[in-house]
This record gives structure tokens, C-alpha cells and sequence, in this order.
């Protein structure tokens, strides 16, 4: 397990680069907002989660059934109550939160990263240019 990595995995990274590439100033990892969001923009309240699909249990009811034991069980549901707690938290402190997928962005990147410019250009329009 210490091979695995929190931060700066390669989903982020590919974001990272694209959102550097079109000039969006961002924070990574921002630690003064719960949760950490991997991509946030304080300014306008925006805040973007790249959550891996086993460590966040992305279709946890297919997987559970295959898990080894019960600890990887409760971690990965535990995990699955912090995400939606802190997804409630930070909206009702008028944030905008958006959950990309690991798969979403390994299988198909662009849509992933049009999503990723549709939702970061909502209500910025007139501050920033397009992505």
C-alpha cells in the first residue's frame, strides 16, 4: 500500500496539464476547504474531486462481492460516507463540487476533460475565456 499514491496520480496529472495549458489558475490539492478537492477555485467557489474507482467505490454493490475480507469492505464504505458527507457540507457553504471518475477519464479523456471546461465555465464566462 505505500506505493499508492494520495496526490498527483495520473488522472490528476492529465487534468492538471490541461487546465495549465489553458491558462485556468487553480489550486491543487486545496487543504483550507473540507475534503482537500483535488481541483479547486476559491474565488468561484468551484470544486473538483478526481476520486479513484476502487478507493472510492465506484460501483461499490458489484464489487463488494468480490472483496477478500471485511476490511476493504469498511474502508471503502466508510470512504463512501466521507465523500457524500463532504460533498453536502461544502455545497451548503455555496461551493460547486464536481466528482470525475478515474475511468471516466482512462477510457474517454476529452469528454472527460469537456465536462471538466463545461463545469469550470458555468457562471465565469465573462471573467475568464473559454476553456
Amino acid at each position: 500500500m505505500a506505493a499508492i499514491r494520495a496526490k498527483n496520480t495520473g488522472p490528476e496529472l492529465l487534468v492538471f496539464k490541461e487546465l495549465k495549458k489553458k491558462k485556468i489558475i487553480f489550486r491543487k490539492h486545496y487543504s483550507k476547504i473540507l475534503g482537500s478537492p483535488d481541483i479547486a477555485l476559491p474565488k468561484n467557489k468551484k470544486a473538483i474531486f478526481i476520486d479513484g474507482d476502487f478507493w472510492h467505490g465506484y460501483q461499490f454493490i458489484n464489487l463488494k462481492k468480490r472483496l477478500p475480507n471485511n476490511y476493504w469492505l469498511l474502508k471503502i464504505e466508510q470512504n463512501i460516507k466521507r465523500d457524500k458527507r463532504n460533498r453536502i457540507k461544502l455545497k451548503k457553504e455555496g461551493w460547486q463540487v464536481l466528482r470525475i471518475w478515474e475511468h471516466e477519464l482512462k477510457n474517454d479523456p476529452q469528454r472527460a476533460l469537456n465536462k471538466i471546461a463545461h463545469f469550470l465555465n458555468r457562471k465565469i464566462n465573462s471573467k475568464r475565456s473559454r476553456i
